[in-house]
């Protein structure tokens, strides 16, 4: 038994076709004469096309346009003429398909310019008002009922056609063959066109029949079952049935009835998708027309039957937009339609967009949002609509222009009902910038110049939608066969970073992005577009640190792409400094923790990127700007990396692969990525001088020595202030404050090359809290190298003679020195004496010549060779009055030295005999020249007596 029926009366009486506010179309009154008081809407009449659909007279071939609108003859001057024709009601399913070709009536008229109100009185008027819109799907076309003979089926149809709602012995008919088929099979063509459009007749009584109602809702499952297959079954690469078309007219007309058969459970969304990729995958009409040509398929047009169906799609789509106030439906909608407005594939990129793009256009003509909405995704459609703004195929690029202009509809409405109150006068602002855009460019222009959306729409866009956006357009930068699409993407990209300016977030991802996709790029101004965009991230104070690590953390050394990016970073000129000491500074922090077992990978990365960018030479002014820090860093970090292998440094796991590692172990240093950044530095800063006498003396071998780094460091030192004073004292300026900073390496790197500064005559400026007082400390200090250093530093400073008292403050600590074990320290401290002696006074001098005897038989030949040397100046030094105190000790040297001066060291016998004669005049004593002979005493003994004579009759 039915079920109840409900009071057709009333139902009818409260139908709710007055009510609509969509816009109106030229009538047709094909078959609707007669139908009572139940007139459909414009929204119903949208699905409902194919009982209308009659022949038109044969008339010249006209040009395919596939604008919305316009891709169906344009003009609709044949409706009243077609009109006349309404007894047709009954043609069989093989004449619903015209033979050459039909007037469809799209679901706005493309005269409507829907201009953007930006009015946000208008938006207020909007949101106070909710629409009352309310679309009935009530057309009284009847289909076939199944049930009659097969035989007689198709003339059927018109016995059954209704002029008001359908009866209930009808409705019971029509749920008696659905039921059948749900049990049955479909096999022919027939059969399976009279199952959907009993369905579609059947689902027209759902407002006023519960028993229809109760039938459509427990069979669900059946009906997305049945379709499924349905559509299966229908070839991939050809088109000779109408299946397809009344698939999407029946879904059309659940979806009007608010039975939705493409959102919710999985086998609902896999039948959305697989009838989405049944319509877009279609080969070409023109190869549909040659289809055909060569497999004839009765009296179907192939152009005219793709029309009806592709148009029955994008009506389809837009029966689930009508009423969508949360967005949800248009969410799912674009992700179907995303995949294939992004086809390599002309056809099917072209399709998608005009499906997306009167999806767009009737959502904007039937907004009524609603919180909350579940659309988050506008960033991304923005993107796919600009980037399709700049297809090379102009008349798909001008159908995204004007889907784009209706976005921009829905974007303000958007934005206004998810504004927060408290940023009422933010949102104004954007509205007026926007104004102030649109007034610049005309918004159909969208298509020529792509860029101009980018400027339009971000000022609504907020940071998670800015970042969709960014992702979408590197996404589509992977459309390699169209150069065309990419320069558009990359102009997108630009423009939106440079307006956005720091209202980015997900900077690491879009970066992440960015550096995969690099590679994929081969347009050359595509690339620098993308490094340009990275750039202006780089710029930005807020992102530079970010964007820095993110590069950082990759494989060095850097592959083909990331090298080129730092190379060509395109930068202002007041933010390249900026930019190059963010990323030194990443290196320097490596050098102020105390030393580790492994090196920062940090470290080794950053020195790399140093390199790219001096190589590039694009940061030129802040190269030379930051010298002395980036000089004095790559040495610190030449030390750090003496000895090392990339085995001894922390990489982060994952960073390269197993295959990759053994031989990145084994060609690659960190030690070989610092020289070859301080070598790019002073070749950049036309250090080309210093760049040749370091390579002359081998000043790169020397600085790479685990034991003579200092060397090389002293000797870069010198060849700078030799070659380039100013930068030079540059360094010396920079070098005073940090001397104390970092770790031991980089304290000593440092200090190595301060101190040959010191012999600048600038240095004699420096107050002594920085000089002689910094000296005096690290003469203190435990590593024998800082004090070789300082007596370095207080050699070169006692040159200057205001800096001598303070030195000679120092006697009784550089005295102590003479006695230490290392060889270079008692030279040095006896080189500084050397300069010092004329100014001592006796008290020290004598202490100190005692000393210097002590000298006299060391087994180091140069320490032999200065003691002598200062001892005979200490001789030369004293004073008349003070002979007496000093004579006992220069006595006891005479014997010593006259033995010396027959050793086989040639420098210290001439030395011997030297300071011998200095203290035979101290003496005023006469030497015998027999002392002098610099032949071996033992060939000629006599003139050994004569000396020996001299020295028992003096004494």
């Amino acid at each position: 038994m039915p079920l109840a029926r409900r009071a057709r009366g009333s139902r009818l009486a409260g139908s709710r076709v007055a009510s609509t506010s969509l816009p109106r179309a030229t009538a047709h009154s094909l078959r609707g004469a007669g139908r009572g008081a139940l007139s459909s809407s414009h929204a119903q009449r949208l699905t409902r096309r194919r009982h209308s659909s009659e022949q038109i007279p044969p008339r010249p071939e006209l040009q395919t346009d596939f604008r919305s609108g316009k891709w169906l003859q344009e003009s609709a001057g044949g409706d009243a003429g077609d009109s006349q024709q309404a007894p047709r009601a009954g043609m069989g399913s093989k004449h619903r398909i015209c033979s050459r070709e039909e007037v469809v009536i799209p679901c706005a008229s493309d005269s409507d310019s829907g201009s953007v109100d930006l009015q946000l009185s208008n938006l207020e008027d909007i949101k106070k008002g909710p629409s009352s819109l309310e679309l009935t799907v009530l057309d009284s076309d009847i289909s076939d009922i199944f049930g009659l003979p097969k035989e007689s089926l198709t003339d059927s149809f018109r016995h059954l056609t209704h002029q008001g709602p359908l009866g209930e012995t009808t409705v019971e008919k029509l749920i008696e063959s659905i039921q059948e088929f749900f049990n049955g099979e479909l096999k022919s063509e027939l059969e399976k066109l009279t199952f959907l459009r009993s369905l579609s007749s059947l689902s027209r009584t759902l407002p006023y029949d519960e028993t229809t109602e109760s039938f459509i809702h427990s069979h669900i499952a059946d009906i997305v079952h049945i379709l499924n297959m349905l559509v299966e079954e229908e070839p991939l690469h050809s088109l000779f049935s109408p299946v397809r078309q009344e698939v999407f007219v029946t879904i059309t007309d659940l979806s009007y009835q608010d039975v939705h058969l493409l959102f919710g459970s999985e086998d609902r969304v896999d039948l959305f998708s697989l009838i989405t990729k049944s319509i877009i995958t279609l080969p070409s009409v023109k190869t549909l027309t040659q289809l055909q040509e060569v497999m004839p398929s009765g009296s179907y047009n192939s152009e005219c039957l793709y029309r009806q169906t592709f148009q029955a799609f994008c009506e389809m789509l837009q029966s689930l937009v009508v009423k969508d106030p949360h967005l949800e439906n248009l969410d799912t909608i674009l992700k179907h339609i995303d995949p294939w407005v992004q086809s390599v594939k002309d056809h099917e990129r072209e399709r998608a967009t005009i499906s997306m793009a009167q999806v767009l256009k009737c959502l904007s003509r039937h907004l009524n949002l609603k919180l909350p909405l579940q659309f988050q995704r506008l960033g991304h459609l923005v993107a796919l609509m600009a980037l399709l703004c700049g297809d090379p195929l102009k008349e798909l690029a001008k159908e995204a222009a004007e889907g784009t202009h209706y976005l921009l509809h829905i974007t303000l409405r958007l934005k206004y009902i998810t504004q927060d109150k408290k940023n009422h006068q933010s949102l104004r602002r954007a509205m007026k910038k926007c104004q102030e855009l649109l007034d610049l460019y005309s918004i159909k222009q969208f298509y020529s110049c792509p860029f101009k959306i980018a400027q339009v729409f971000e000022v609504f866009l907020n940071s998670n939608e800015l970042c969709q956006f960014v992702m979408t357009i590197l996404d589509g930068l992977k459309n390699l066969k169209h150069p065309y699409t990419q320069q558009s993407a990359g102009e997108l990209l630009i423009t939106l970073v440079k307006n956005a300016e720091s209202r980015f977030e997900k900077v690491p991802e879009i970066m992440g992005v960015i550096c995969a996709q690099l590679s994929l790029i081969s347009h050359p101004r595509v690339r620098q577009q993308v490094i340009t965009t990275v750039s202006l991230f780089l710029s930005r104070p807020k992102y530079t640190d970010i964007v820095i690590n993110h590069l950082l953390c990759h494989p060095v050394p850097y592959d083909r792409c990331l090298a080129e990016l730092w190379r060509t970073l395109e930068v202002e000129l007041p933010s390249t400094t900026w930019i190059l000491w963010r990323l030194l500074r990443k290196l320097q922090k490596c050098h102020n923790v105390p030393t580790q077992e492994k090196m920062a990978y940090v470290a080794v990365a950053a020195t790399d990127a140093l390199y790219e960018v001096f190589v590039g030479n694009r940061l030129r002014a802040a190269t030379f700007r930051l010298f002395p820090q980036l000089l004095m860093t790559l040495l610190v970090q030449i030390h750090h990396s003496i000895g090392l292998t990339m085995s001894d440094v922390a990489i982060p796991s994952g960073l390269y692969t197993e295959q990759e590692m053994p031989s990145k172990v084994a060609t690659i240093t960190p030690l070989c990525f610092a020289i070859q950044a301080t070598k790019a530095l002073l070749f950049r800063t036309l250090c080309w001088q210093e760049f040749h006498i370091m390579e002359k003396n081998k000043g790169w071998t020397l600085l790479a020595g685990k034991d003579c780094h200092l060397q090389g460091v002293s000797l870069l030192a010198n060849a700078l202030l030799e070659k380039n004073r100013l930068l030079a004292h540059k360094v010396m300026y920079l070098l005073v404050p940090l001397l104390n900073r970092g770790n031991d390496k980089h304290k000593l790197t440092s200090a190595g090359f301060f101190v040959e500064l010191l012999q600048s005559p600038v240095a004699r400026r420096l107050p002594s809290i920085y000089s002689i007082v910094r000296l005096t400390d690290w003469l203190q200090h435990g590593n024998n190298l800082f004090r070789i250093l300082a007596l370095r530093g207080l050699h070169y400073l006692v040159k200057h003679q205001k800096m001598r008292e303070d030195i000679k403050k120092l006697l009784p600590n550089i005295l102590d020195l003479l006695c230490e074990t290392d060889e270079k320290i008692v030279l040095l401290a006896i080189q500084i004496l050397l300069q010092l002696v004329r100014t001592i006074d006796v008290t020290t001098l004598t202490a100190m010549m005692r000393t210097l005897f002590s000298l006299f038989d060391d087994v180091r030949p140069d320490v032999q060779h200065f003691s002598m040397t200062l001892f005979g100046a200490a001789i030369k030094s004293v004073k008349y009055t003070d002979k007496k105190r000093v004579e006992n000790q220069v006595l006891d040297s005479l014997i010593p030295l006259l033995l010396y001066s027959q050793d086989e060291n040639d420098a210290v016998a001439k030395t011997s005999r030297r300071v011998l004669t200095i203290c035979t005049q101290f003496l005023k004593w006469r030497l015998p020249h027999e002392v002098y002979y610099k032949g071996p005493w033992y060939s000629n003994p006599s003139e050994v007596g004569t000396i020996c004579k001299f020295f028992v009759r003096e004494k």
